[in-house]
């Protein structure tokens, strides 16, 4: 399949710029939007939301006050971050022993040191959609961070954990998909990082039991798009799907077939 034309109702989904604009269609009516188009204002979407959230921490990690390594003057700047992001479960600052201190509870008895992304963030990498539940709230989170260095040295990372099913709501509240769309993203790994239902979320699709579903999944982390056919929960669906080149994430566009 080279091609698919999506039937979107009440949602019309523009570039970047717009992508939280949706437009609301009387009742009954219907505007032919190119999946690709739908999908890409998804993924369009999702990224500007953690584009936004990095490009805001790197600008703090900057300034003198994130250098110093001091929580007292770290925190006013990251106490108005955490206003403004509406979708996050915890904003912090960590040193490179891994001891970090939130906004809300100040420091953890908990230690970063142990997660993935960790390595990465202390050699000066950004990191941008990693996925883990919050030690210090218990939430399925999205991790965006950005290392603070001072004289080309890492002294620690400032970062925002954004609450999945936040986002996930987001998207839904803002494109209003019609009852046969549904949209969900998946980590490098296959797994669920943003889906419309939560219990879906951090779930690996390929574990559910459904042979053409793990086999479209293996097709999806194999290539930067396409589309797929697979059968799941006694439906059959037809997904499109882009990979992110900010996150690594296959956004999947699918519609749900009797």
């Amino acid at each position: 399949m080279d091609r698919r034309t999506f039937l979107v109702s009440g949602a019309f989904v523009p570039g970047a710029a717009l992508a939280g604009a949706a437009l609301a269609a009387p009742a009954g009516e219907t505007f032919p939007v190119d999946g690709h188009v739908a999908l890409n204002g998804c993924r369009a979407l999702v990224e500007a939301h953690l584009g936004g959230i990095l490009s805001a921490l790197k600008v703090l990690a900057r300034t003198g006050d994130a250098r110093s390594g001091r929580w007292d003057r770290i925190r006013p700047a990251l106490s108005v971050l955490a206003d403004e992001v509406t979708t996050e479960a915890a904003v912090w600052f960590v040193r490179p022993d891994g001891r970090y201190q939130t906004v809300d509870a100040g420091l953890s008895a908990a230690t970063l040191s142990d997660r993935d992304y960790f390595p990465g963030l202390m050699a000066g990498r950004v990191v941008e959609g990693a996925l883990v539940v919050s030690k210090s709230t218990g939430h399925r989170s999205i991790i965006v961070s950005a290392p603070v260095t001072r004289g080309g040295k890492v002294v620690g990372a400032l970062g925002v954990s954004v609450r999945t099913r936040l986002v996930g709501a987001f998207v839904e509240a803002s494109l209003r998909f019609p009852d046969d769309l549904a949209f969900y993203a998946l980590d490098a790994t296959g797994r669920t990082a943003i889906h419309k239902d939560p219990e879906k979320m951090f779930v690996f699709p390929s574990d559910l039991g459904a042979p053409s579903l793990a086999s479209a999944v293996a097709t999806m982390l194999a290539g930067d798009a396409g589309s797929v056919d697979y059968d799941f929960e006694g439906r059959h669906r037809t997904a499109l799907f882009v990979r992110s080149p900010a996150t690594g994430w296959r956004f999947v566009l699918v519609r749900l077939r009797a």
